[in-house]
């Protein structure tokens, strides 16, 4: 038998950016399904990704080029003592941890927790114990153990890389759902199924914390289409 099942398949949410690619921090460009210029919505229409690649991809590419042209040039020894503080935060983070938890097996719970958690229709209970489970990994993580402690070739730290931040964007992802009551696009929940346009008529804006992601409604500009219920 061939198993059948939902996978995510695309990002509608990203990196804050206007109709040029500019973000919110000074000189970073975001474009494509890292960004989120906000022309999906609540769901994704067909034909949608293109525009976000393309049009936008070259707005942002034209602008990112005219911003750099107008800066001057960055000190080299600057920049080379930033990757060097990178690389020994990398150095001891994951090449010198000596816990006991694998890469593979917490994302493997952190993938089961949100599919199980966060996957298509959702509901307080469900979103609450993925919070709780992420909490969890994340408190593990920190006793990480790599089976290579060296930076050339080691598929594990980039696997461990990776992971750092995914573990950030599913806590981003649970908690902007526990804080939508309603039902809304891609984002069903059972104990919520009506859209709340009176509360939630509101982009999700997470912005990054230690205590984790702080929230903040970005407000919808509505021009000529008034939201509508997309029927299948």
């Amino acid at each position: 038998p061939i198993p059948v099942r939902p996978v995510v398949h695309y990002m509608m949410g990203g990196i804050h950016t206007d109709i040029n690619g500019r973000t919110p921090l000074e000189g970073l460009y975001a474009c494509g399904e890292t960004a989120c210029v906000s022309i999906n919505g609540a769901n994704r229409l067909g034909s949608n990704s293109l525009s976000e690649c393309l049009v936008f991809g070259a707005r942002a590419g034209k602008a990112a080029g005219e911003y750099a042209r107008e800066q001057a040039h960055p000190s080299a020894r600057a920049l080379a003592a930033r990757g060097d503080d990178e690389a020994s935060r990398i150095e001891r983070r994951f090449l010198q941890a000596s816990g006991k938890e694998r890469v593979a097996e917490l994302r493997y719970e952190m993938q089961q927790a949100m599919e199980t958690g966060a996957g298509v229709f959702r509901n307080e209970e469900d979103l609450r114990r993925a919070a709780d489970k992420l909490s969890e990994i994340r408190e593990r993580a920190s006793r990480l153990r790599l089976g290579g402690t060296t930076v050339l070739f080691n598929v594990e730290l980039t696997a461990a890389l990776e992971f750092d931040f995914m573990l950030d964007l599913a806590s981003v992802i649970v908690q902007c759902a526990l804080a939508r009551k309603e039902s809304r696009g891609a984002h069903a929940r059972r104990d919520y199924p009506q859209r709340n346009d009176r509360d939630y008529l509101a982009h999700s804006l997470a912005h990054f914390s230690p205590d984790g992601p702080r929230l903040e409604p970005l407000p919808v500009v509505i021009t000529r289409w008034q939201p509508t219920t997309r029927k299948y």
